[in-house]
């Protein structure tokens, strides 16, 4: 009875968690469209993207401090709530204000999802929690598939953003239902003993610190990258946004089999092979063009596959007495790093594109030409050649967590020898 029970909880979370993914899918399908209805600049479109990434490391580090004291059920009925709430204002958005609040709700029932359902995985099976994490997880690259497909579909059929975006009230219906019939069980921490003290003492510890500054780079390689790809690549390819597709495509097939890999090579084994393709896979996608810039997609797709679920499985295998608190700062500093970098370089690209164009050019007036027009073809040039530039800059950051996670390597393999030495 309890398994099926574990059984019914674990997909109700991948449920709440195709909701979350599906947003991020179809969001970024989007963008070009909602610049184009509400005339906004990249800077904007920038900042209303980032509202996602403020919501949720706010709702998501809350989370981890209250889900021992109020339970994972009532969190994920707030979930439930501002998710409906940020679609519907999204649905009916009258322009940058309101597209920005609606993006910010989604972004704290995206967090506050993550919040209740990664200690939640953890607590269902906490002798192979990396590997179920990871399972947990393809529904989050499954998701965006699922919407990137979904915007590709509509668009064909001539159907406007807001009834793609509407599309997501059905699973979040779905699953706020289930969860209202299921009981859940207690933190992995609670169930263990473990004081608030040892939490506290466990989330200071210099492995986590060091994981946590490196969640900052796992989560801007993965996710800035993958809602930007068909904005910044737009004008590289016809396709950009199957470019997505197939990247998280690669992730939902290599998460479904983390297995093997995760027990093969160890977390920390499994961190380092992803960081070594994702810098492969970035520079592949800043330089290569025509056909041959979907092989890239597949390198990158398989590099950034097992960063987020990995970081947050390692957390929990060797810092557990950090419990939901640890798991929750992890996911909240992955998606701050990732809101600051995307505000960043929403500016830095409005600036590339002002330097592409003939000079003493105003980027609004570019943005308002009539389609076909000189200014219009002007534009275009200048964000083909402004689009690999910000990937070109942002492959620093997998090239150095190949440096960090090699070091963690072998100061865990150094550790592991001098405690068979003291045995």
């Amino acid at each position: 009875m309890l398994n099926i029970q574990n059984t019914k909880l674990f997909w109700a979370s991948c449920l709440a968690l195709l909701v979350t993914s599906l947003s991020f899918g179809i969001r970024a399908g989007i963008m070009n469209q909602l610049g184009i209805d509400f005339q906004l600049s990249t800077s904007q479109l920038g900042t209303i993207t980032a509202a996602a990434f403020w919501g949720f490391p706010l709702a998501i580090v809350v989370g981890g401090f209250v889900v021992d004291m109020i339970g994972m059920k009532r969190l994920l009925v707030m979930a439930f709530i501002f998710h409906l709430a940020g679609i519907v204002l999204t649905i009916f958005a009258q322009g940058y204000w309101s597209l920005f609040l609606s993006t910010l709700l989604i972004g704290i029932a995206n967090g506050t999802v993550e919040a209740a359902c990664n200690p939640l995985v953890a607590a269902l099976y906490p002798e192979n929690k990396t590997t179920r994490l990871n399972h947990f997880h393809l529904w989050f690259p499954g998701g965006i598939v699922i919407g990137t497909l979904l915007v590709t579909l509509f668009v064909q059929l001539g159907l406007g953003w807001k009834v793609q975006v509407a599309m997501m009230i059905i699973p979040t219906l779905i699953y706020g239902y289930l969860f209202s019939k299921l009981d859940f069980p207690v933190t992995e921490r609670v169930s263990s003993g473990y004081s608030s003290s040892d939490m506290y003492k466990a989330v200071l510890s210099p492995l986590f610190i060091f994981m946590f500054i490196c969640m900052f780079g796992t989560a801007i390689t993965e996710l800035f990258t993958g809602q930007w790809i068909g904005l910044l690549l737009k004008n590289v390819t016809d396709n950009a946004i199957l470019l997505l597709t197939l990247t998280t495509g690669i992730m939902v097939i290599g998460r479904g089999f983390a297995e093997p890999v995760v027990h093969r090579l160890a977390p920390q084994g499994v961190l380092l092979l992803s960081a070594i393709f994702a810098a492969a896979g970035l520079y592949m996608l800043s330089t290569f063009t025509g056909n041959s810039i979907f092989f890239a997609a597949i390198i990158f797709g398989i590099g950034v596959c097992y960063f987020w679920p990995t970081m947050i499985g390692f957390v929990a295998e060797n810092v557990p007495k950090s419990g939901a608190l640890g798991l929750n700062l992890m996911g909240g500093a992955g998606m701050f790093a990732v809101s600051i970098y995307t505000m960043f370089m929403g500016n830095f690209y409005d600036n590339l594109i002002v330097k592409h164009l003939p000079a003493g050019a105003s980027l609004s007036v570019y943005l308002k030409a009539p389609e076909n027009s000189a200014s219009a073809q002007a534009l275009a040039n200048a964000k083909n050649l402004a689009g690999p530039e910000i990937l070109q800059a942002t492959l620093i950051i997998p090239i150095i967590l190949i440096v960090a996670f090699g070091g963690l390597v072998i100061y865990l393999r150094s550790r592991k020898k001098s405690r068979s030495v003291a045995l």
